[in-house]
């Protein structure tokens, strides 16, 4: 009988050609091996959808799958939720890199606390052409990360380990809250369990410029609105810091969108 995996890693990909490779490396070139990594084309148009079955052919803890029709990253990744079989479950983005001990850092901790729900990082951000920008930092402990909602997103959804039990108990991803699905499944997560965020930088976030985020952004702003007034109705508490932020956010809704992201940036570091 074969034995189950420990963590199943969860990749959705469109369009990510020119990255897939190096991002699939990346997983395989892991310290910690005990994962089964399933990866999901959304019926992309490039040649990833081939870079993938090559891949498959020559690893056999990839699980290769392509979408029928293209279900944008929601259903896409619930799709993947519902084929994963470790107790843990990784999410990581087919044009990042992973740093070779993302997995085996992020395990051992959450492994370790049984209150731990998700675990995450801090991150290194990179440019198309790979060459290191900045580092972004996250909140260490339950108390900073659970304050952090109201301000920003907790968690770098690409460096986070969850539990395979927060989804079970909790659901999936919710396609109503486009843009904010990952804030929105941290605050219900949150309701049972704990938060913490590793202090190193695990994995390689790529940007491609601020037109694909302009693009986006007003949809982000209302669905993150939507998802904190969610917590709000869940029983998360809000300070003083935490009202003026979740207003100045709702302010955010009228300005231009370059001033938005001139702003965003200075307050997130």
């Amino acid at each position: 009988m074969k034995t189950l995996p420990k963590v199943s890693v969860l990749m959705p990909n469109y369009n990510a050609g020119k990255y897939i490779s190096e991002a699939i490396q990346s997983i395989l070139n892991q310290t910690f091996t005990d994962f089964e990594f399933i990866i999901i084309d959304d019926c992309s148009t490039d040649n990833s959808w081939e870079i993938i079955q090559e891949f498959a052919k020559k690893d056999e803890r990839i699980v290769a799958m392509g979408n029928d029709e293209n279900l944008k990253i929601c259903k896409t990744l619930n799709k993947g939720l519902e084929m994963v079989k470790g107790e843990y479950i990784a999410r990581m983005d087919s044009d990042d890199i992973a740093m070779e001990n993302w997995l085996e850092n992020v395990y051992q901790k959450i492994s370790q606390n049984e209150k731990i729900g998700v675990c995450g990082s801090n991150f290194w951000i990179i440019d198309s052409d790979g060459k290191v920008l900045k580092e972004k930092t996250f909140p260490e402990t339950e108390k900073e990360a659970k304050n952090a909602i109201w301000l920003r997103n907790p968690f770098a959804h690409n460096t986070v380990i969850f539990r395979k039990s927060c989804y079970e108990e909790f659901g999936g991803y919710d396609d109503n809250f486009l843009y904010a699905e990952d804030l929105e499944l941290w605050i219900r997560y949150g309701q049972k369990y704990e938060f913490y965020n590793i202090q190193k930088n695990l994995v390689k976030y790529r940007i491609f410029g601020e037109n694909s985020i302009l693009k986006k952004q007003k949809q982000m702003i209302k669905n993150t609105l939507l998802a904190r007034k969610k917590a709000k109705k869940l029983g998360y508490k809000m300070n003083f810091k935490a009202r003026f932020y979740y207003f100045g956010t709702w302010c955010m809704q009228f300005f231009p969108s370059k001033f938005v992201l001139w702003l965003f940036n200075k307050l997130q570091g």
